[in-house]
């Protein structure tokens, strides 16, 4: 009979723990942020944001906001359409996806945040549905600390 009690204090716990992205209690909006509030990271760390479909936004790191270009407006070198699985240099902005609904932001050398120094970093999101204006955006913010 203890071992049975034992058991089932262990699957109730199971049931209720929270752990990853439902830990952070994310907006319905936002699906995944990378790095999570509150890690420790390297300083090569991008900043991710996957947002749900219908939404798109745009990133403030250290209050400093992030110019954001669509991928799907992204040229080739010679200002055309690229081709199919032709190669296209990235600018040093953050890129929104609109097919996976994401925001990808790299620190690096022409950006407006070019590396990511030791100690803490403060991110903010703003994000509304792409039917609306950025007027109507509502925000997310979080910490974490590069080692």
């Amino acid at each position: 009979m203890l071992i049975g009690v034992f058991l089932a204090i262990i699957v109730v716990g199971f049931r209720s723990a929270v752990t990853g992205d439902e830990s952070m209690r994310l907006p319905e909006a936002i699906l995944t942020i990378e790095p999570g509030d509150g890690h420790r990271v390297l300083r090569q760390t991008r900043i991710f944001v996957d947002f749900a479909p219908g939404y798109r936004g745009v990133l403030f790191v250290n209050g400093v906001e992030i110019p954001v270009v669509r991928i799907d407006e992204l040229t080739a070198a010679d200002g055309t359409a690229p081709q199919p699985g032709e190669q296209v240099v990235l600018p040093p902005v953050a890129i929104y996806d609109p097919g996976n609904a994401s925001l990808v932001f790299q620190p690096q050398r022409g950006a407006v945040v070019e590396s990511l120094r030791q100690g803490p970093h403060d991110v903010t999101v703003l994000y509304w549905r792409v039917t609306e204006s950025k007027d109507q955006s509502q925000q997310y913010s979080w910490s974490f600390q590069v080692s």
